[in-house]
């Protein structure tokens, strides 16, 4: 079965002057010209994203929205109209969001957190601002620990609402906070804990010894590109460290006291330098 605003592997039925058809289960869906790489033909299989045209025909691309079905994306609209407004998502037709589904005004040039869904009255994929209702954490499918991914939802009291693989909610701290962020930001993140009432806490990047690792091994890096010599230590500035290193002086001191037991590394009076170039 096709999957509207998904990726599908699709076989190519047949040629036409104005593209290949692929094979739907009933009469086949376009791909047009200028989506069909020159090799190939009849009977190949190629992976495509479908949506609805202008005029509600099933369409194929190879092209890739900034966002699928089920996914959050902030989307810059391009046109407003009494019945609602369209957004940049990077595909020809823009996609629109119902007057009903805006949480306030929106304007041309503005940019917008709004998740991709189906309209439950025409099929068709569209966009709304209104999806927290969506997420729950009653049925959770994480546990602590766990990679996942983080879309910033809004800002709050104590951190930042985030979605969690676009199923669930929870909170990064502003002390798990080591770089800008705004809304709609996406990025890696893992399970910090999970209280009783399904509550979870999060945090950037990898868990555990495997994060302190990663960083280990970027600090390693930057020695080396550095002469083997960099004049950070545990009495640096935190901001200073994050902006060089892009991690926080706590993942930072980790990092750089793996290094030493590991021998990899000496610290100086003022820097820490590679034990061997």
């Amino acid at each position: 079965m096709v999957k509207v605003g998904e990726l599908n592997r699709l076989r190519v039925l047949r040629r036409v002057d104005f593209g290949m058809y692929l094979d739907d289960g009933k009469n086949g869906i376009l791909l047009p010209n200028r989506y069909i790489p020159s090799q190939l033909k009849p009977g190949d299989d190629i992976e495509v994203f479908v949506y609805h045209d202008g005029e509600d025909r099933l369409i194929a691309t190879t092209e890739k929205p900034k966002a699928m079905l089920g996914d959050m994306a902030r989307l810059k609209a391009v046109s407003v109209t009494p019945h609602g407004a369209f957004l940049d998502w990077g595909l020809p037709k823009d996609i629109f969001v119902p007057i009903s589904q805006q949480l306030g005004k929106m304007v041309p040039g503005g940019e917008y957190l709004v998740q991709i869904v189906l309209d439950a009255q025409t099929g068709r994929l569209a966009a709304t601002e209104k999806f927290q209702h969506r997420f729950s954490n009653e049925n959770l499918t994480v546990s602590p620990l766990e990679e996942v991914d983080l879309t910033v939802i809004r800002r709050t009291d104590i951190g930042y609402l985030v979605a969690i693989n676009n199923r669930h909610t929870g909170v990064l701290h502003f002390n798990e906070i080591y770089r800008d962020i705004r809304i709609g930001d996406t990025f890696k993140g893992f399970i910090k804990q999970i209280s009783d009432d399904g509550k979870i806490d999060v945090a950037a990047g990898k868990p555990g010894y495997a994060r302190v690792e990663g960083e280990g091994e970027k600090i390693l890096r930057l020695l080396k590109e550095h002469n083997g010599y960099l004049p950070y230590f545990d009495k640096s500035d935190p901001e200073e460290i994050y902006q060089f290193f892009g991690m926080s002086k706590k993942t930072f001191k980790m990092a750089v006291g793996q290094l030493y037991k590991q021998r990899k590394i000496s610290i100086e009076k003022s820097g820490i330098k590679l034990t061997e170039l």
